[in-house]
């Protein structure tokens, strides 16, 4: 019987092993071989070392678009994070029409990347224009064509999208603490902060963890909306990771620079990725 099962489990699991293999294993291993020769897409005539990688950070395009991301990462994971949370708090109140704006808040999760930048790009372009041109606001005027606005509208777009997401990561949590303890503890007379601070919070600990680690890897591997938004403009000062490499490998047609390129990418939000999740469980530890 045991066998049985055993053989039936791996039945039903291989498929997806097989896929794991071939779309994502073999492809970082050969990616990884590719990236210490001068491979160009078809072939390659001899092994580089490490020339690639050390090109890579004597890049500055590379390491101006590393720099962007992470600045718009810090940004994007705290906004995310705290709008979820209260939007969070706000729908698990006993509100009347609380389902209506659940629904409402997530929607935007459900537009594709592409088709999102192209709407903010239309509102940032035409809508601030029009505004800032009947209210006489230079300021709401050409912002995608500056560098700090440029980096502002993504970090809008990013919030917009992703915000009700996390949400029901938040809302999954809070709806697990049992309401007999709020209930007790404002009998007791505490004020709704100090139920948040004392209670709320470090019950839903687990769940900082993985909206941290969600935000974390969304926000470096961001691709589509940055395309479709500013497309790296103004002179790629609002180009990403994701975009330095893509242009790289099949713009420029340097494929084993941009696989290079892409392992350091991969290293360092896998590093980042682990450090969170480490230090994110060490504080659910210390506040349970």
């Amino acid at each position: 019987m045991l066998k049985a099962r055993s053989k039936a489990y791996w039945l039903f699991l291989a498929p997806a092993l097989l896929g794991l293999l071939l779309v994502v294993i073999v492809p970082m291993l050969l990616g990884l071989f590719y990236s210490f020769t001068n491979w160009n897409g078809l072939f390659f005539s001899k092994t580089v070392g490490f020339s690639n990688y050390v090109a890579a950070f004597h890049d500055s395009g590379f390491m101006n678009a590393f720099w962007f991301t992470v600045r718009y990462a810090i940004v994007v994971i705290i906004a995310v994070n705290v709008i979820g949370l209260g939007l969070a708090l706000l729908v698990t109140q006993k509100l009347k029409g609380s389902n209506i704006l659940r629904t409402v808040f997530f929607m935007p999760n459900l537009i594709g990347g592409l088709i999102l930048g192209f709407i903010w790009q239309f509102i940032f372009v035409r809508v601030f224009a029009a505004i800032g041109t009947a209210l006489h606001l230079t300021a709401l005027t050409g912002w995608l064509s500056n560098p700090q606005t440029g980096f502002w509208g993504l970090v809008i777009l990013t919030i917009w999208q992703m915000s009700g997401y996390i949400m029901l990561i938040y809302i999954a949590y809070l709806e697990a603490i049992p309401q007999e303890i709020l209930e007790a503890a404002e009998i007791d007379g505490t004020t709704p902060w100090q139920r948040f601070r004392y209670i709320t919070f470090p019950m839903v600990a687990p769940a900082f963890t993985v909206s941290l680690f969600l935000t974390l890897s969304n926000s470096f591997k961001i691709y589509d909306q940055n395309l479709s938004l500013t497309n790296g403009g103004p002179y790629l000062s609002t180009q990403m990771l994701s975009m330095n490499i893509v242009r790289t490998a099949f713009t420029n047609n340097k494929l084993a620079y941009g696989e290079a390129k892409g392992i350091i990418f991969f290293l360092v939000v896998a590093a980042i990725s682990l450090l969170q999740v480490y230090f994110s469980r060490k504080r659910e530890a210390q506040l349970s």
